[in-house]
């Protein structure tokens, strides 16, 4: 569990939610554009970070009471979402975004949502077909789908894998029925363990999604959902801390959760049963075996690009001096609508020189070995010097690995990782280049 400010930190409340968060989501998981200062980007010879696609499929078979991300329910007829129309809306957006992106290699595609297991086969193949057809992905290129269980069929796997998906990401959270009532899970706990036991005989990279700090959970509860998700011998497990969002139900009528001393066992009991399973957690909600990291969320936390697509995407693309975040339109109608008409984006701003080095530390000290110091300029077109009494303050707390070879948390930092991100905050009133729709 990350833990809470030291008072009088300045932070932004994106920095507390997003140590919490899930991986792989774009569509809301990164800070909106901060604003200050002039821009003065460069990135030497032209040299730009690697590049991903996200993409959005939004719909989902009821909505969790706990999810603050951009998903909705489907209320329409038996037969499901839209997704011949959603496909070709997909494809214009990408059309439109391709003149950005021009010539450079993708290195990973993540299909999040909602539930885009929902879609069938035959549709996730169209869609990565045509992906495949005006992208150049490299040859070893990660393609993840998330899977709820509730939509388990084993033919349906099968067509996934068929499709080119060679990662599959299971929303498991609990294998307990009585947790998974109540989180509001449409799935139960015999579902999930078919779910999970035709991915491993399927795909040679299967994650699954734990929760923890549920409502009324106890330790051993906890950690015996752990050695449910051990048993099916797995390449990855992502462990997150149930947290109460705003907009959500869980917000709005909170359940009993545990205590922080608790919250704080169970995070540990869990990382050292998982490092005695071979298990490395190698950021602060991921444990992957030796060679299996999510090459798509590891380019998410050192400060890669990544173009996304689909309703209420974000997208952040680096040029030769600027960088550049988008929004997507969020009501898949509108998105559907606007996307096919070419003006799918509602918002373009240029990141501000100032608003750089938060971004990157809120993203690369989230990763257990850090990044090579290096990579700040690689990655923001900022010198390392533009940041270095910012480094000397976080070094003396503490916080911050003094090796200057390495951006790495501490120990310390890393239990007080909102305090130590938060030291690279600029506050500026000053507004950067706006552009919106």
């Amino acid at each position: 569990m990350s833990a809470t400010l030291a008072p009088g930190t300045t932070t932004s409340t994106v920095a507390l939610s997003a140590a919490r968060r899930p991986p792989g989501r774009p569509e809301g998981a990164v800070p909106a554009p901060l604003r200050g200062g002039a821009n003065k980007v460069r990135f030497g010879g032209g040299v730009l970070p690697p590049l991903s696609l996200y993409v959005h499929l939004p719909w989902c078979i009821a909505k969790c009471p706990y999810c603050d991300f951009n998903s909705h329910a489907w209320r329409g007829d038996g037969s499901g979402p839209p997704e011949d129309a959603y496909v070709d809306a997909l494809v214009a957006d990408l059309e439109r975004a391709l003149p950005a992106v021009w010539g450079r290699k993708v290195s990973s595609v993540f299909l999040g949502g909602g539930t885009p297991s929902l879609f069938a086969p035959a549709a996730i193949d169209r869609l990565l077909s045509a992906v495949r057809a005006r992208l150049p992905l490299a040859a070893d290129a990660e393609i993840t789908m998330e899977a709820n269980p509730g939509t388990f069929e084993l033919a349906r796997f099968e067509g996934f894998r068929a499709a080119g998906v060679n990662r599959l990401s299971i929303g498991v959270q609990s294998f307990d029925q009585r947790f998974l009532s109540a989180l509001g899970r449409v799935h139960g706990a015999d579902e999930a363990r078919a779910a999970a036991a035709a991915a491993v005989t399927l795909f040679d990279e299967v994650n699954l999604d734990l929760m923890f700090g549920l409502p009324g959970q106890s330790l051993t509860e906890a950690l015996a959902d752990v050695e449910a998700a051990l048993a099916f011998g797995t390449t990855h497990l992502s462990c997150y801390q149930l947290t109460l969002e705003p907009n959500t139900l869980f917000h709005r009528h909170p359940p009993v959760l545990p205590d922080d001393d608790t919250l704080d066992a169970m995070q540990t009991a869990i990382a050292d049963r998982l490092a005695a399973s071979g298990y490395e957690r190698y950021e602060v909600s991921a444990y992957a075996r030796a060679g299996h990291r999510c090459r798509h969320n590891l380019n998410y936390w050192r400060f890669g690009d990544y173009l996304g697509i689909g309703a209420g995407a974000h997208a952040k693309v680096s040029m030769p001096d600027r960088v550049v975040r988008e929004l997507r339109a969020k009501q898949p109608a509108d998105y559907m609508a606007r996307a096919l008409a070419g003006d799918a984006v509602v918002e373009s701003i240029d990141v501000v020189a100032d608003a750089l080095p938060f971004e990157f530390m809120l993203n690369a000290l989230r990763l257990a070995e850090g990044v090579p110091a290096t990579m700040f300029a690689e990655r923001t077109g900022l010198p390392l010097a533009s940041i270095a009494r910012d480094l000397e303050r976080a070094t003396a707390k503490g916080l911050l690995d003094a090796d200057p070879a390495t951006l790495r948390a501490t120990p310390l930092g890393q239990r007080f990782l909102n305090q130590l991100v938060g030291l690279f905050l600029r506050d500026a009133p000053a507004a950067g280049k706006e552009r919106t729709a």
